[in-house]
């Protein structure tokens, strides 16, 4: 019992056989992969896909990373599908949002600025509808916490977090799970994998970002990096067991219990983890 919480599976990446990716997650035991929208042209690409196999789910947001090209009727845009999408059961959260301040052109004064007004937005939009969000937070942590004070929302998952412990406590109080993926099977991924020994199981949830943040056993330090899938979740799983000294049943039923409580509509998706 496996939720894959991120997966970009409309990626370009999977074209040529994502009916077989879809296919050998599912003979991973993956129940569930919720696929995030990342600018207004992808919006309905992702809903459809969701639907297209048992156990897709989606969300609708706009990436950080594509803040610089979107324009603000792409947020009215956003405000639009979003309304559409509340009685479709497949339909999870706000997401991918956030902020970056990693990648160099995003983090000029004027783009910083530009982000936060579309984080705040997009926050806005979750609070008016009360829904979760899938957060994007490299190296931004503190200022999506200082947003989050001034418009709570219904929790939800700060995607591949990598923060102190201090900011993993912030965000688990606001009820938030914290994405456990590909970064976290590294070795020398001292303060995730410390995380991910040490915080409490129930702040947990497991995902994969594929086709990006591919788990060590598929390259890196310098070796051709194979495509990460949705079904490495299961080996993802199983390393936090690893590192927790649990089984890898136990791990899996946890994560996937805290999946469906930070992301309650995905029930609906897969009742019988419910």
């Amino acid at each position: 019992m496996l939720i894959d919480t991120h997966c970009h599976l409309d990626a370009s990446e999977f074209d040529a056989d994502r009916r077989e990716v879809i296919q050998r997650a599912a003979g991973q035991g993956v129940r569930a992969i919720v696929i995030p929208a990342v600018e207004r042209g992808n919006f309905t690409t992702v809903r459809s896909l969701a639907h297209s196999f048992e156990g897709g789910a989606y969300a609708l947001g706009i990436h950080p990373m594509c803040v610089p090209r979107a324009q603000p009727a792409d947020l009215e845009a956003l405000e639009a599908c979003v309304q559409a999408s509340l009685a479709d059961p497949r339909f999870v959260a706000i997401g991918e949002i956030g902020l970056d301040f990693f990648v160099p052109e995003l983090c000029t004064e004027a783009m910083r600025a530009r982000q936060e007004t579309f984080y705040a937005a997009q926050l806005e939009l979750a609070r008016q509808h009360g829904l979760p969000v899938l957060l994007h937070v490299r190296r931004s942590q503190d200022q999506l916490l200082k947003h989050l004070r001034r418009k709570p929302v219904a929790g939800g998952m700060a995607h591949a977090f990598n923060g102190s412990f201090q900011q993993a406590a912030a965000f688990i109080d606001m009820g938030f799970a914290l994405g456990m993926g590909g970064a976290m099977t590294f070795e020398r991924a001292l303060q995730i994998r410390r995380l991910a020994a040490q915080l409490p199981l129930d702040a947990l949830a497991l995902e994969t970002d594929a086709p990006d943040i591919p788990p060590a056993w598929l390259g890196g330090r310098g070796l051709p990096r194979a495509r990460n899938e949705p079904g490495e979740v299961a080996r993802i799983g199983a390393e936090l067991a690893r590192l927790r000294g649990l089984d890898a049943a136990q791990v899996a039923a946890a994560t996937a219990a805290n999946a469906l409580r930070v992301l309650p509509r995905l029930a609906s998706v897969v009742p019988a983890l419910a």
